[in-house]
């Protein structure tokens, strides 16, 4: 039985990426989706107008990562965050960001992770903070679990130093996070953590991880200081916010991929590792 998983999850894989080249192609010769029209119709976000927040109360499911919190918040997805399908979220969250649905195939990846039923079965959002799951150490985001088990806890300190390092300009004079503020912040990031985390861990998939995580701020909001801090501190979506990606069939793998690799080819983790020991001997 593992031999013929595996071979079908291979199978399965080259035609996630057979399809997330055609909806490239085909975004490459499809007009754009008009701004104000990013979400359609229909939809939660149309119009820039977002069913009410309301922040988590103490016995709802939260997890690592803010995107899906934020549809919890807005009740895009259950509120609670618990008995959430694999399909509903798969296809919420690319409705919410615009994200193709190639690109969606996280799901599929969760839904195995944690060894369910991706048509069939439900989860609860902080069962995807699995440890060196999809969740991994040196998240700008996220305290290393090792201090703090809970990951649905932000590390506030780490966000509003990512906030405070933009030094870029969008056209009306907004701050706005580059790639290479970035880079700068996860190598900055990643050294500490190295210093300071007994259990310490980083492969490379987890440092792809942190940089797919990062590269969307970048193309879903623009780099807009202003929105990361309601959607990072608050998990909230600004009043009147929609996606800034505006491609037909929504952000590929392979577009979001020159953004991925501009982060992590910028990483610097040595240039930190001064700094680290003088302040953590």
């Amino acid at each position: 039985m593992g031999f013929f998983s595996s071979v079908s999850y291979f199978i399965c894989n080259v035609g996630i990426i057979s399809w997330d080249i055609l909806l490239t192609l085909l975004n490459l010769v499809r007009r754009k989706r008009r701004i104000g029209h990013v979400n359609p119709e229909g939809q939660p976000g149309y119009g820039g107008h977002w069913p009410e927040f309301r922040p988590p109360q103490e016995t709802d499911s939260r997890c690592a990562c803010p995107g899906l919190n934020t549809l919890a918040n807005h009740g895009i997805i259950s509120r609670t965050g618990r008995g959430i399908s694999f399909v509903e979220l798969n296809n919420r969250t690319r409705e919410t960001y615009n994200f193709s649905p190639s690109f969606c195939y996280t799901s599929h990846y969760a839904a195995r992770m944690l060894k369910r039923s991706y048509s069939k079965d439900t989860f609860d959002l902080e069962e995807v903070s699995l440890h060196n799951g999809i969740e991994h150490d040196a998240s700008l985001l996220r305290p290393d679990s090792a201090f703090e088990p809970n990951q649905s806890t932000k590390d506030v300190p780490s966000i509003e130093e990512l906030l405070a390092a933009a030094t870029g300009k969008d056209k009306d004079g907004n701050d706005v996070i580059t790639a290479k503020d970035i880079s700068k912040m996860l190598g900055k990031r990643r050294a500490v953590s190295r210093a300071v985390n007994k259990e310490f861990s980083l492969s490379f998939l987890h440092k792809i991880f942190g940089s797919t995580d990062t590269s969307t701020l970048i193309t879903v909001f623009g780099g807009r200081v202003d929105d990361l801090r309601s959607f990072l501190l608050d998990e909230r979506i600004p009043d009147g916010w929609e996606s800034r990606v505006r491609q037909p069939y929504g952000m590929t793998m392979i577009n979001l991929s020159k953004t991925i690799l501009r982060i992590e080819l910028g990483v610097r983790e040595k240039d930190w590792a001064e700094v680290v020991r003088e302040a953590h001997p």
